[in-house]
C-alpha cells in the first residue's frame, strides 16, 4: 500500500499534536506515559516529534486518558487558527 503524500498543513497540524502532548507529559517520562497508554516508548516518541502526524484514533485516545487531557482539549491545541 502506498500512502498519500503529506500536506503542508497536515504536517503543521501533527507538529502541534506532538507539541500539545509533549507539554502535557511535563516531567513524566516517556516510557511512563507509554506504558501507561499501552502503547511503545518508540511510537510515542515518533508522535512527540511529528514524525508519526496522523496517529490512529485509539492510540491518540489513550495518550489522551494516560495524559489527563480531554478530547476536547487536544482538538483546540490542533486547530489552526488564523490570527
Amino acid at each position: 500500500m502506498v500512502r498519500t503524500p503529506l500536506t503542508p498543513e497536515e504536517r503543521e497540524r501533527g507538529e502541534r499534536l506532538g507539541r500539545l502532548l509533549r507539554e502535557a507529559r511535563g516531567g513524566r517520562s516517556m516510557t511512563e506515559v507509554a506504558a501507561e497508554a499501552g502503547i511503545s516508548a518508540e511510537t510515542l516518541r515518533k508522535i512527540e516529534t511529528g514524525r508519526a502526524p496522523t496517529p490512529a484514533f485509539f492510540t491518540v485516545a489513550a495518550l489522551v486518558r494516560a495524559l489527563g487531557l480531554s478530547m476536547d482539549d487536544l482538538a483546540q491545541g490542533c486547530v489552526l487558527v488564523d490570527v
